[in-house]
């Protein structure tokens, strides 16, 4: 059994049950996550010889949009969890590693700050030697499976050397580790999200991932391609899911005494015609910055900066659009597109913003330094 088929299984059988409860109320796909780590698919970048399956960019990208497509909360949290093992693979301890292969462990990133404006790879945190350890202080604003979570792939500012950032390993029951109350907003309502406080909190001096001081590197090098392209995914499956539920809708519903559908009307057509393109437009892109990326090509970082930006703008036009064709029956759960409409909005304020990225794909054509 191929992993698509076993993560097919997973998402008719565990997840799109539990799709609906879990935004209605705020829950975290426990089950979901549980489902995946069994069959491996938590443990799918992880290296083989510590059990995992050994996949890499382009095998995570069809997990994520086809999670996506049934349940973005679910996929976010996977996303995030693909994302810390990327770090903890190339930096972290043999017994984390295998947890996560074998599926045991949850891990995710602890990087937004208030005051960082979006600018992830400047943390405000701060990490000072004491003795043979650390002891860190600083505040997170939003920690997708903050409370679910057994590990943080935590940053700081350097603790003595040069550079923009440390990145650390944290136990999510470590002391001097506060959860703050739960986020309850408007989409992703299964991430669990939620803000971290540490109040010198101490380290050993073996839970730095990486140097001191070499945390922008691993984040910009490391996380960022499969981060924007994971989040793209994502992107591209909420679309996928409103485009077919739009169509559905606008194909089965009849004109009162009248023997034609919404689907008859060209402007509706001529507007899901828009919405086809734009999805089709951003999965080409996000196709290409796989392709990029193994190829190690040129341009792999300008794809990477546009993947992201791309498919989160065009997600928030095809939704709109979804919401437009279906008119006042959009705002039914039932019709399933306003989930979509609000699950969307996350990916273009999530940092990097889409602002922010327009900003730097501008440096990039310009010949600027992009991160200076």
């Amino acid at each position: 059994m191929t992993y698509l088929a076993t993560l097919d299984t997973i998402i008719n059988d565990t997840i799109t049950p539990a799709a609906i409860a879990i935004d209605r109320d705020a829950l975290f796909p426990r089950l979901a996550i549980r489902a995946l780590g069994q069959a491996g698919l938590l443990g799918l970048t992880s290296a083989t010889e510590m059990g995992g399956m050994g996949l890499g960019l382009a095998e995570a990208v069809q997990v994520i949009e086809r999670i996506a497509m049934v349940c973005p909360s679910t996929a976010m949290v996977v996303t995030m969890h693909y994302c810390g093992t990327a770090v903890i693979e190339k930096f972290g301890d043999e017994a984390t590693r295998r947890d996560i292969a074998a599926g045991r462990h949850l891990t995710t990133l602890a990087w937004s700050e208030a005051g960082s404006r979006s600018h992830f790879w400047v943390p405000l945190g701060t990490a000072v030697c004491d003795g043979d350890g650390y002891l860190l202080d600083g505040a997170k604003t939003m920690v997708t499976s903050a409370l679910e979570a057994d590990s943080y792939v935590w940053s700081s500012r350097p603790a003595q050397a040069q550079g923009a950032s440390t990145l650390w390993l944290v136990d999510s029951k470590a002391a001097g580790l506060t959860q703050l109350k739960p986020f309850d907003g408007m989409g992703l309502r299964g991430n669990c999200s939620a803000p971290l406080v540490c109040q010198s909190m101490r380290l050993p001096a073996t839970t730095m991932l990486g140097v001191d001081g070499g945390g922008f590197d691993i984040m910009i090098g490391v996380v960022l391609p499969l981060f924007s392209t994971l989040v793209a995914s994502g992107s591209i499956g909420m679309m996928e899911t409103a485009i077919s539920r739009s169509i559905a809708h606008v194909s089965g519903n009849k004109f009162e005494h009248l023997d034609t559908t919404l689907a008859d009307l060209p402007t509706v057509r001529a507007y899901l015609a828009r919405a086809r393109i734009r999805a089709d437009m951003a999965r080409t892109l996000r196709d290409d910055t796989v392709t990029a990326l193994a190829a190690n090509r040129a341009d792999a970082m300008l794809r990477v900066m546009q993947v992201k930006a791309a498919a989160a703008e065009a997600a928030l036009e095809i939704t709109d659009i979804a919401m437009r064709v279906c008119g006042g029956a959009a705002f039914r759960k039932d019709v399933g597109v306003e989930r979509c409409f609000r699950d969307a909005r996350a990916a273009s304020v999530m940092a990097p913003t889409s602002d922010v990225l327009y900003d730097f794909i501008g440096k990039a054509v310009c010949g600027m330094p992009v991160f200076g």
